[in-house]
Formats: structure tokens, sequence, C-alpha cells
């Protein structure tokens, strides 16, 4: 394939990615504005952090849950700085900051920053899926429960913050996905090697 060729498949792969988030941003309501609103803010969702925590020591015990909680920082660390260098490394800007998006018509939900211009992948949407994937394979380490209606309802709520980036004009759908990829593949990576030390230090 030469390069001229490549450019053309890339430009038409950005045109599809550009389409399709307008797509999806142009589905808003005052209410549903509302709603995204608290899926994109990160302080609001402390307290589920907390309830998870208390549930991982009641369940698998201090230690166990010490090093599932481990895991699950881990997870978002990894997926936090990964994408402030893949942002600056690509430089591909928010919607909220793309002329073109604008002029079409995009819906922005709390304004944008000016230290926030690039948006190569959704940090919101890798660290939420990320802390679900996790957190869920950490709770199964419980043989007692199968946590399958858990993992259901985490891994929504992962899908939803991420989602709530594109009706805020934050993120393109491609970031998005990316961001939920790279969190699920971290979250997994994370929980295997809590299973290891639990067999390493006999927990």
């Amino acid at each position: 394939m030469d390069s001229t060729s490549a450019v053309g498949i890339w430009g038409a792969l950005e045109q599809a990615d550009m389409n399709a988030t307008l797509a999806i941003n142009s589905l808003h309501s005052p209410a549903s504005d509302a709603v995204w609103t608290v899926f994109s803010d990160k302080e609001i969702w402390y307290p589920l952090y907390l309830l998870v925590l208390i549930l991982l020591i009641v369940r698998l015990g201090w230690k166990k849950a010490l090093v599932v909680t481990l895991s699950c920082v881990l997870t978002i660390v990894i997926c936090d700085q990964l994408a402030n260098f893949t942002k600056e490394f690509f430089g591909r800007l928010r919607p909220c900051w793309d002329e073109r998006m604008l002029a079409a018509g995009l819906h922005e939900i709390g304004g944008k920053s000016e230290y926030y211009k690039f948006g190569f992948y959704s940090a919101h949407a890798a660290n939420a899926f990320g802390f679900a994937v996790c957190s869920w394979l950490g709770f199964r380490n419980d043989t007692r429960l199968r946590w399958r209606g858990y993992g259901w309802g985490i891994c929504l709520w992962g899908f939803l913050v991420g989602l709530s980036r594109i009706f805020a004009g934050q993120h393109f759908l491609g970031d998005v996905l990316v961001g939920l990829l790279v969190g699920a593949l971290a979250g997994w990576a994370m929980a295997a090697l809590a299973r290891l030390a639990f067999r390493r230090f006999r927990l």
C-alpha cells in the first residue's frame, strides 16, 4: 500500500469517526445533559469506589482486598499516564476544539479548557472501564459467588462514563472506543497480577 492510499484510508476513517460522533452527540436534551454531566464528573463517583472497597473487604478479607485495591489503583494510573502520553504524541484535537466539528453543530456540555486541547484517547473511558474490569475480576476471587450481576453493572457504568464524553463534546467516538479497549486490557492484566500475588504469598 502506497502512502497516498494510506492517507486516503486514514482520511476516510477520520471522517467516519467525525460523522459517528456528531450523530451520537446530536441526541441531546436538557434532561440528558444533566445525566451525562453526572457520568462525566469524576469526583461524584468517589462514593462508588469507597463502596466497592468496603465490599471487597467484606467478601475477600482485608489482605486480598488490599491486593485487589492496589491492582485497581495501578490500572487507573497506567490508563491515565498512558493517555497523557498518547494525547501529546498524536496531538488530535478534542471535538470541542475542532473547527470542523463546531461548524457542524457540535453540542458541548461544560465548556472547554485551554490546558486540555488533545483527546486521543479518552482517559475517562479507560480509567472507568479499567476499574470496572479489574474490580470485577477481583471479586471473582470470592468463589462463593459468581459476581456476574456486579460485572455487567459495573462494566455498563464504565461504558456510560465513556459515552458521556461524546455527549459532552470532549471526545470522538474513536477516542472512547480505544479508551475502553485500553482500560479492559489494563484491568485484565492487573487482575492477573493480583492473582499471581495471591498464589505467591498464599493469601
